[in-house]
């Protein structure tokens, strides 16, 4: 039987710990990568449904997992980011 490594979305939330003269400037840091990531402070919340594989280019693969009961959006394959086969 094959084995299968599957990449899925999910979100996950990180603290980081920034010196600036106020809020914004320590967004701005942040969002220019001049944060410090606090250790152990990442956070699973959920699956990510709204990112997956382009439904267009992966038709075999929806009407296999729709045969067997898994919805499937117009658009995408929910929270799936890759698979493929090491095995």
């Amino acid at each position: 039987m094959p084995t299968y490594e599957i990449e899925q979305y999910e979100l996950h939330t990180m603290k980081y710990r920034v010196e600036a003269e106020d809020e914004a400037h320590a967004i701005a840091k942040l969002l220019n990568g001049e944060a410090d990531p606090m250790d152990n402070s990442l956070e699973y919340i959920e699956v990510a449904d709204d990112y997956g594989l382009p439904v267009d280019e992966n038709r075999d693969l929806v009407d296999q997992l729709r045969e067997r009961g898994i919805t499937v959006g117009d658009d995408i394959i929910p929270s799936v980011r890759n698979i493929e086969q090491v095995e």
